[in-house]
Order: structure tokens, then sequence, then C-alpha cells
């Protein structure tokens, strides 16, 4: 009988949209929580909808308790509108919750990254992407899983240019992106939100764990995912 319970964040977003269907097909979790800015049309027996500012989150999840918390946060400098927005979102923000709910007892922590991130990279993306890695590594989770997708495929509501052309050329990257260059290959983004739900029941479940983008459309290489102490 299913007893976990499960928190995402970032349901209304490309990859957490798919994530949350794939959550609530899933029989290992009683219930999901969704934490929501805007109006979440779904409705599911399993799923319970929680609305709240970004700056208001404290209050927001008390009484809250779950075992994994799916992030699946994620904006661009144009979108956000400057460095400093974009890093309120895609660090402090991300940071924030993992530390909220790891206070509250959750367990595991699943998160969407990019691939490239480093905090030591000379690109900004990257770099905050790398940061907020290198922080939740000391948050506390018995387990932490870190996905690393390439450039994302699917129906977005604003218009991106560079997924736009990455769309266009997905035919003929396929041809060239192969073998170590595998990890640069477009992927779909339904296919990120049911590998990420997928590698939440995955052995060892405690460690760091992280999956780069070549791994997403290839199970068996989730043998080859970094593992880090």
């Amino acid at each position: 009988m299913a007893t976990k319970k499960a928190l995402i964040v970032g349901a209304t977003g490309l990859i957490g949209g798919y994530c949350l269907q794939a959550l609530l097909k899933d029989p290992a979790y009683a219930g999901v929580i969704a934490l929501v800015r805007s109006p979440q049309p779904m409705t599911h027996p399993k799923l319970k909808t929680v609305y709240a500012g970004f700056d208001n989150l404290e209050p927001a999840l008390a009484g809250i308790e779950v075992h994994d918390v799916f992030c699946c946060l994620g904006t661009t400098i144009k979108k956000a509108g400057s460095q400093q927005a974009f890093r309120k979102v895609d660090f402090t923000l991300v940071l924030t919750i993992a530390e909220l709910m790891r206070k509250k007892g959750a367990i595991q922590f699943l998160v969407i990254s990019s691939m490239g991130a480093d905090k030591n990279a000379k690109v900004f993306y990257s770099r905050v992407k790398g940061e907020m890695e290198t922080a939740l590594k000391h948050v506390g989770y018995p387990c932490l899983r870190i996905i690393r997708p390439s450039l994302l495929l699917g129906p977005r509501k604003e218009f991106r240019l560079g997924e736009k052309v990455g769309t266009l050329l997905t035919p003929v990257l396929q041809l060239f992106l192969r073998g170590p260059l595998g990890k640069y290959r477009p992927v779909q983004a339904e296919a990120v939100a049911r590998f990420m739900v997928m590698v939440a029941h995955q052995q060892p479940s405690s460690g760091v764990h992280v999956y780069e983008s070549d791994m997403i459309c290839q199970p068996k290489g989730m043998k080859r995912q970094k593992d880090q102490k």
C-alpha cells in the first residue's frame, strides 16, 4: 500500500507539468502536493494544491510533511528580467525550499539542473546552476538526485529561440551527436520528467547522484551515473 507523499515545486512549468502527471500515476505515492504561484487547473484524488507567493513560503508549507521533494524550478535571464532576478529563482528559491522541507523531515530531494553546471563556470547561467548544486549538497538530505538535461524540447507558453532552433535541428543533431557527444542532444521535457520520477525509486537511496542528459533516454545508462560523497 502506498504511503509516501511528494511535494512538487514548479508544476506549472514545462518539465514540472509532465512531472506532476507522472507522480499522480505512480502507485508508490499516496499523495502529491503541488506548490504553485498561479492557478493549477489539474484535479486528482491524490493531488493537493498549495498557492503561495515565493516570498511567503514558510507559512504556506506549515504542516506539510513529505518523503520526496521534486524541484522543477527554472527560468531564463530574459524572462526573469535580470541576473539578480534569475539567481533569486534558480538559486535562492531552490535552496530555501530544500532547507525548509529538510527541516520538516523530507528524505530525498530531486532537482532539475542543467548540462554544464559548474560553480566555477565563466557563463553566468552555468555558474548559478553549479552553485545551486553545491549548496544543496550541504543541506543534509540523505539522498540528493541532480538531473542535468541538455536543450529541452516541448510545448512552452513563451517563445525561446534556442529551443525552437534545437527542435528544427534535432533530426540532424541525432546523426552527429553520438557516443561521448550524446549528452549534447536535445531532449524531450516529458522524457526528463518521467526519468526524474523513475530515479526517485532507484537504489541506492542515499548519497548524491548526478545524471547527465544522455542517461535520460537510456535507462541502462543510469549505471554510469556520477555518485558523489
